[in-house]
């Protein structure tokens, strides 16, 4: 995959995090670099930090040291221009209202919209295209709670398209989907790849990381290797993440 500009387009230097009464640090001088249009699984066992690492990029989370960057913006200054989108395993701020798939797409405009104003054309139009481009035109005036878990899955990268963000962020999307979703899900990454949107992607499922990913983050509190997914994926690079041993981490990926 050729990338639409050199340099790096997501930065993050020298990140650690310690909450408090905690033995160990959640993440350990972390520091990672991807170029524009990279797509990017992160992948390390239960408890390795990869929530955390989002939370951090995003900004929900303030490391005690290191830095974000997103362009040269910081993660603050980055929301607020609408560059990032994130794709949560689940949100639970939408449960219990009784909003659409469209409802819930459109919010990914009001940033954009601001205060006091109503939808315009354009706005709608984006809304419009998203759907589309997740599969779920026939859906859109459905109930979310209606939704299967591909579905909603699916909703969400349609949230973060009409925000027409240049990152996008995604927690475990194909956790929990349907063969359909996920086919869905993994060509419509690869589309957003190539358009230069970089795509940071939580994913424990080692063998879809062996198909549909190009870089590989090994996360263990640190960052244990970040490069080509054939790198990442030999048994002593797993074996180094997981903590076992050669053989369990044959077993990993066969």
């Amino acid at each position: 995959m050729s990338h639409t500009a050199s340099g790096d387009s997501l930065r993050v230097e020298g990140v650690t995090l310690r909450y408090s009464r905690a033995t160990h640090p959640a993440l350990e001088d972390v520091s990672i670099g991807l170029d524009r249009g990279s797509l990017c699984a992160l992948v390390g066992p239960n408890g390795a930090g990869k929530s955390t690492l989002m939370k951090v990029i995003m900004g929900v989370e303030r490391p005690q040291r290191g830095s974000v960057s997103f362009d040269g913006h910081d993660s603050a200054r980055a929301r607020r221009l609408g560059l990032v989108g994130y794709v949560p395993q689940r949100d639970v701020s939408d449960e219990g209202f009784p909003l659409s798939v469209e409802d819930v797409v459109m919010l990914g405009r009001y940033g954009r919209i601001g205060p006091l104003r109503g939808p315009s054309r354009a706005d709608h139009a984006a809304v419009d295209e998203a759907i589309e481009r997740v599969g779920l035109q026939d859906l859109r005036h459905r109930p979310i709670a209606s939704l299967s878990g591909g579905q909603t899955k699916r909703m969400y990268v349609a949230r973060a398209l009409a925000q027409q963000a240049r990152f996008m962020l995604m927690d475990e999307p194909f956790a929990g989907v349907d063969k359909s979703s996920e086919a869905t899900l993994a060509s419509l990454m690869r589309e957003l790849s190539g358009e230069g949107i970089t795509l940071l992607v939580a994913v424990h499922d080692l063998h879809m990381v062996a198909e549909e990913f190009d870089q590989v983050i090994l996360l263990r509190r640190s960052v244990v290797f970040q490069g080509p997914a054939h790198e990442a994926l030999r048994p002593e690079m797993l074996a180094r993440a997981f903590s076992v041993d050669d053989h369990r981490a044959r077993e990993l990926v066969a």
